[in-house]
């Protein structure tokens, strides 16, 4: 809610003390405002892939198929660098420009749609009693004619105790026997002599399901959703490239959704990211 306020009262207080005809900059009663920084801004998460496509120029007029400028190349490798948290030098260097060539002479674009991208919603959940932090992920799902957000995994600190990464020595010591099942399986009680590492049991295929472990504790209340922390947003979408995109609420011409990590992947890192993020696909 706090960010919505953020967005729509200089909104209503642009409609309501700037004229058509107003100038660059104003005054508003005894604070100036410059509408730069309010067109500047992007503003939502779509606005930032028109932005990142060139369907949208800076100043926030709309391009559709058929305008001249709609993806223009040119304009495009020049209005890119404004879509980066430029006060972090990881996002600010010689790695973006790269990107920003790579992306632009492969007319590499994103699609709200095209899969590969991915939301996490931080949030604070009461866990026995106590205040934790839970990180949901959310993926977009077709649905009928549209598209819905969907839960496709979790982090929660007490999920990862119960399945602890042990060593391959370790893993090896735990096993049945090829030829258990001549004997009725009369071994099998080994699985259960020690829970702490049931799961070396499993195929080495195994991956723990938190999303199922977390519908099971809400379903037992021992979890209970309190209040969103924050969100950010996982890309995926543009082939050996991997950016974040974070929401920065500051003065000047560089706020809002940006993005505020730059990774180079390959394609089997972008693979295991992906299988992270949405482990059912």
């Amino acid at each position: 809610m706090t960010k919505f306020l953020k967005i729509i009262v200089p909104v209503l207080l642009l409609a309501l003390f700037y004229k058509a005809n107003a100038q660059v900059v104003g005054n508003l009663g005894d604070v100036q405002v410059d509408e730069r920084e309010f067109y500047t801004m992007t503003k939502q998460m779509g606005q930032f892939m028109h932005r990142f496509n060139y369907e949208e120029d800076p100043s926030g007029k709309r391009l559709y198929p058929g305008d001249k400028d709609y993806r223009n190349p040119v304009k495009r490798r020049e209005s890119i660098p404004l879509l980066f948290d430029l006060e972090n030098p990881r996002t600010n260097g010689t790695l973006r420009d790269f990107f920003i060539e790579d992306l632009t002479k492969n007319n590499q674009y994103i699609e709200f749609l095209g899969g590969e991208w991915f939301s996490e919603v931080s949030a604070k959940f009461i866990w026995k009693g106590k205040e934790v932090d839970v990180s949901m992920i959310l993926a977009i799902e077709k649905e009928g004619l549209g598209s819905k957000w969907v839960l496709s995994n979790v982090f929660f600190s007490e999920f990862q105790k119960y399945f602890p990464q042990g060593e391959l020595s370790e893993r090896e010591k735990h096993f049945l026997h090829p030829q258990s099942h001549e004997l009725d399986f009369m071994n099998i009680y080994k699985i259960f002599e020690d829970s702490q590492v049931i799961e070396y049991y499993a195929s080495n295929e195994y991956t723990p399901d938190y999303l199922t472990l977390f519908f099971y504790e809400i379903k037992q209340g021992n979890l209970k959703f309190d209040h969103v922390e924050s969100v950010k947003f996982h890309v995926l979408q543009i082939d050996n490239w991997y950016f974040e995109v974070s929401w920065f609420n500051r003065s000047g011409y560089n706020s809002g959704w940006l993005i505020s990590n730059l990774i180079y992947l390959k394609a089997p890192e972008k693979e295991t990211l992906l299988k992270i993020y949405q482990p059912r696909q």
